[in-house]
């Protein structure tokens, strides 16, 4: 969880740095060449600061939700964000591994899904020893729940 908070972080302090410094630059430069009406450096740089500006504001709300978040009430017997789960898939005959991550984190293939994806919710809540049927695209999922490490086990809380 801190390896989000200090991506999110990171990404805002080089936004921030950008529209304080690189683009300002680029706006006087392309000022420089005249007519504004049909200046395409000038137009790309105004649209670029304006993604920027939107962007910063999307990151700052998402680190201070995140900021927000009451790690004292996340499960410590049950699976919730943070945790990693092994399930045993009852229609594939195997073991998955999966890590519950915020929707910012997610990464599919390297087992990290959301807290609001299908499967992630479907955990949500649940102990070792459960089956869940949970509701995918493909259909419905059984699995048992075999192994649980919480947020509170992996940071030795």
């Amino acid at each position: 969880m801190e390896d989000f908070k200090k991506k999110l972080q990171d990404e805002i302090t080089a936004l921030e740095y950008e529209l304080r410094n690189e683009l300002p630059k680029e706006i006087l430069k392309a000022r420089a060449h005249g007519d504004l009406s049909e200046n395409a450096e000038y137009h790309a740089a105004k649209e670029r600061q304006a993604w920027v500006n939107a962007r910063l504001g999307q990151l700052q709300a998402r680190l201070r939700e995140f900021s927000m978040i009451d790690f004292s009430r996340i499960p410590r017997d049950r699976v919730g964000l943070g945790s990693q789960v092994v399930v045993f898939d009852v229609y594939k005959e195997e073991e998955c591994t999966y890590n519950l991550v915020t929707s910012e984190e997610a990464d599919v293939a390297n087992g990290k899904i959301s807290t609001s994806s299908p499967i992630g919710k479907g955990l949500l809540g649940k102990r070792v020893g459960d089956t869940v049927k949970i509701q995918i695209p493909d259909g419905v999922r059984e699995m048992e729940i075999l192994k649980l490490v919480t947020i509170h086990d992996a940071s030795g809380a």
